[in-house]
């Protein structure tokens, strides 16, 4: 479906402000989501949970109130993709952030579990809940914001660049948990410190919201909303999965190993590294710094290597690689030698952008406008509940009952075949005109409202 049947083809005029505006956001919400990934390996293992002789066990709890916050985003998926395809994705992009940020500075105010027992896990995970469900909202309007600005033949590119913002988040996460841990004693880090990164968000999340009020829905978006009101078209969860099932299916598949793959890198590998092999915390933050730094680097460029070569081959070259990856990185790690740890990082994440990097110009072009949001979100948080929240949980419990990384590895290079599977059975994106596929769509209902068309 080549570009050139758009009507009108996007101009890049503006789009460095759309992409600022995007990004600025994201930023704000993944630091503060990973920061809990983070935390719950370093910190909420320890004060939000009882005493263990198990090393893991607490790791373990801490785990499943981080996947608490994977099940909630398929839900906020699915509410923010519904008033996001009727009111706009500004509107719910502004909300969502002000919601993830109020939950993740109560998160810093929470007593431990020496201070009021279970209520402290609790209420984490009350609070884990909301901050998943805010989530799980902001990922698909906020890389829509992008690609339906984007030119057609450099939508791979552009749209990859709210990714970037993903490992941004992370970093950022990941430098302040490092200073305090280095600047503070273990005593102090556990007593108050790790408290300080949760409230800093009210800083980011305050420059995130801002930048976000300084840009406006494109006119993709625009126009889709007022042929929508004119001939009263559904939206939701349900619509998309009536007309478009196929699209769903595709984009789940795609997300199942890179997601799994991204957990088991930057979450994973910290349990590995510190409890199997005794290394330092910090010394551990400091190498996932140089492994973001790379992954925020590379993800534009693997994007832009999408528009030219295609979607399909970039996105199965990751998944290849992902096969293998676990077999070559823990023996990597095992070494403790520090350069040969941070390759093993950033080699994983390299495998991962080529994955991740292709994801939002993929799904943008696998639905019409009218339920692209719906669309893009149910098959991205959805994947979510199988794959990343489940990674780490896995990942671990597999370590502690072989006493082997090798089991972790098979598991991820099972779920990369899942993954290359679906690329190699989808169709080819790149080049695809937005328009044109509301075009088609609009001629399937017309002529067939009742048949439920099929893409």
């Amino acid at each position: 479906m080549a570009s050139a049947a758009s009507p009108a083809e996007p101009k890049t005029s503006g789009l460095r402000k759309v992409v600022t505006a995007s990004m600025a956001g994201t930023v704000a919400e993944w630091y503060e989501f990973f920061l809990y990934a983070t935390a719950a390996t370093i910190v909420f293992n320890v004060v939000m949970f009882p005493p263990s002789n198990d090393p893991y066990a607490g790791i373990i709890s801490a785990f499943v109130t981080y996947a608490i916050g994977f099940i909630a985003r398929p839900l906020g998926g699915i509410v923010f993709g519904h008033f996001g395809d009727k009111y706009g994705r500004k509107k719910l992009l502004q909300l969502a952030i002000i919601l993830v940020g109020v939950t993740t500075f109560l998160m810093g105010c929470l007593p431990t579990f020496e201070q009021v027992g279970y209520l402290a896990p609790a209420l984490l995970v009350i609070l884990r809940f909301l901050q998943g469900f805010a989530v799980g909202g902001e990922w698909g309007g906020g890389v829509l914001l992008v690609a339906e600005h984007s030119p057609d033949r450099r939508r791979g590119f552009w749209a990859s660049f709210p990714q970037a913002a993903v490992p941004i988040g992370n970093l950022l996460a990941t430098i302040v948990l490092l200073v305090l841990s280095r600047t503070l004693t273990p005593e102090a880090f556990l007593g108050w410190g790790w408290r300080v990164s949760f409230w800093l968000s009210v800083v980011i999340v305050a420059i995130g919201y801002y930048v976000r009020t300084r840009v406006d829905d494109a006119p993709l978006f625009v126009q889709a909303r007022e042929a929508a009101a004119a001939d009263d078209t559904r939206y939701g969860v349900f619509e998309v999965l009536r007309r478009y099932p196929r699209g769903v299916l595709t984009a789940m598949g795609l997300r199942f190993a890179e997601n799994i793959m991204y957990y088991l890198v930057v979450t994973f590998s910290i349990t590995y590294l510190k409890v199997a092999l005794g290394m330092d915390t910090a010394e551990i933050l400091t190498l996932l710094v140089v492994a973001h730094i790379v992954h925020t680097i590379v993800i534009p460029i693997v994007g832009g290597l999408s528009d030219r070569i295609g979607r399909k081959p970039v996105y199965a070259i990751g998944a290849v690689f992902a096969i293998a990856w676990g077999f070559i990185a823990f023996p990597m790690f095992d070494t403790r030698d520090p350069f040969v740890i941070v390759l093993a990082i950033c080699l994983g994440l390299v495998i991962h952008s080529f994955m991740y990097a292709p994801q939002p110009a993929i799904m943008a072009e696998l639905f019409p406008t009218r339920m692209r949001y719906s669309g893009v979100s149910l098959g991205y948080q959805v994947t979510s509940i199988v794959a990343g929240s489940l990674a780490p949980i896995i990942a671990t419990a597999l370590l502690t009952s072989f006493g082997s990384p090798l089991p972790v590895a098979i598991y991820l290079g099972i779920a990369a075949i899942v993954t290359l599977v679906t690329v190699l059975t989808m169709r080819e994106t790149r080049g695809t005109s937005l328009h044109e596929l509301d075009r088609i769509d609009a001629a399937r209902r017309a002529a067939a409202p009742a048949a439920g068309a099929r893409v």
